[in-house]
């Protein structure tokens, strides 16, 4: 008999047909069990089935006459059916719980979901006023300054002025005499303990502001009032009406080491990068000069690194990026009122902004990729811009003069801003931190009064 004719089992009365391993369990149960064999058809494997019957005939046959080859074919043939001798896709348990790749907290750069993140809340009015009478309506100044201890420093007329943060309370620091005053401009130094001013004579004033103690006077580095000051570690530099720029290591006796040209009007802008290796300087010139103290020199005036000639007013306003280092903001006068941005590598201005009114001051959000700018005619505002795109994220009014003096606090979260309306306003624009945002209180105290600070 033939495997075909195996296969194909004959007809058995009142019977259905039967594969021919059905039939021998079936014919086994009845003589042994007497039970009726219920086929399970899903459940065969009939080309098992099959090999296992040809399988014994094949071994009957002349191992002579049974070729290499074909040995071999039939090894692998009966090793494969031994290995899938189980039904392919076939139903089992429920399929297994997926494996992330990756964490929940990372899932949104794998696959983009927008976040439920609430647009942070940009109070639009300040959230506390301090009447700063006899402050000198001066564009070309800079009398305002919040030192990393957390005090803030003002100059109303010949007076200096300091307001604790952490506890509100105010204290005068020097009056300045009226042949010498009035006090020009004021600037922390590193420590927040230690104080310069710059006087209307061209002097500048070293104090500790611990002891209410005046430590130095620098005098000899220029010929007018000293505008504006800016802080290197130990190196003060004063900018001047006379356009000068002096370098001055505050340690040493001879305290004058480098001296800058390149501005033909006053100096009223002055910043150094975050690193201490350039300096902005800006003018009534419409200038700005970038300069680089590895190129420094103190046998004569140094040549600046790059000379800035896009503004057409003069330049004030100077902010170095925190998050770039070589990326420098600079804001223009009323003839000009545009916010510019500068690669202070290269000397070449990335963008342009025309803001509709004079650019009083620049400063960068230290937590957010923002830039908040204050401006004089015509709505006297402060404007908050998103960075790179320079969109508009709120405008915060309240001043009715100029916002002619802005400084952020050692936090980076409030903004104070005198104006020429002679108010000093605190705005809570640049929000709290996430890691440092206190639990809320219950009955929070208001600050819609308005205090003096004298």
């Amino acid at each position: 008999m033939d495997a075909g004719s195996l296969n194909s089992s004959s007809n058995l009365k009142g019977q259905s047909r039967f594969p021919l391993q059905e039939q021998f369990l079936h014919r086994r149960n009845s003589k042994e069990n007497l039970d009726r064999f219920i086929p399970n058809r899903s459940a065969m494997d009939f080309d098992y089935a099959h090999f296992m019957l040809t399988e014994g005939m094949e071994g009957k046959e002349n191992p002579a006459v049974i070729s290499p080859s074909r040995e071999a074919y039939r090894k692998q043939l009966a090793e494969a059916l031994n290995m899938n001798r189980t039904r392919i896709l076939a139903f089992k348990d429920k399929p297994p719980t997926p494996v992330e790749l990756f964490p929940q907290e990372h899932s949104s750069s794998v696959n983009p979901v927008k976040s439920a993140k609430p647009r942070r809340h940009i109070p639009q009015t300040s959230e506390r006023t301090l009447d700063a009478p006899d402050l000198v309506d001066d564009f070309y100044l800079n009398l305002l300054d919040w030192g990393s201890s957390n005090v803030l420093a003002i100059a109303l007329g010949n007076t200096v002025y300091l307001w604790d943060a952490s506890n509100g309370s105010t204290s005068e620091l020097v009056t300045i005499d009226d042949e010498i005053g009035p006090v020009t401009c004021v600037n922390w130094g590193p420590d927040g303990r230690h104080i310069a001013i710059g006087l209307n004579n061209s002097e500048v004033q070293l104090w500790d502001s611990a002891t209410n103690r005046q430590l130095r006077t620098l005098r000899g580095g220029h010929r007018s009032r000293v505008g504006s000051l800016a802080w290197n570690n130990h190196i003060l530099t004063t900018g001047g009406m006379d356009g000068q720029i002096t370098n001055n290591d505050v340690r040493i006796r001879s305290h004058i080491i480098e001296t800058y040209r390149g501005h033909h009007q006053e100096v009223c802008g002055l910043k150094w990068s975050g690193s201490g290796q350039q300096l902005a300087s800006g003018g009534n010139d419409n200038l700005i000069h970038i300069w680089d103290r590895s190129v420094v020199s103190s046998n004569s005036a140094t040549q600046w690194l790059h000379r800035l000639e896009d503004h057409t007013s003069a330049v004030k306003a100077l902010a170095w990026c925190p998050f770039q280092s070589n990326l420098l903001a600079s804001g223009g006068g009323g003839g000009d009122r545009t916010i510019k941005f500068w690669n202070t590598h290269t000397g070449a201005c990335l963008n342009s902004i025309d803001t509709g009114s004079q650019v009083c001051g620049l400063l960068w959000n230290k937590n957010e990729r923002e830039l908040l700018s204050s401006h004089g005619f015509t709505q006297n505002q402060l404007t908050l811009w998103k960075y790179p795109s320079m969109v508009k994220m709120a405008e915060l009014t309240g001043h009715t003069s100029r916002v002619l003096f802005m400084s952020q606090s050692p936090d980076g979260c409030t903004v104070a801003t005198a104006a020429g309306d002679e108010t000093l306003r605190f705005w809570n624009v640049f929000g709290v931190p996430e890691a440092s945002k206190p639990a809320p209180k219950t009955n929070p105290e208001p600050f819609s009064q308005v205090n003096r600070i004298r």
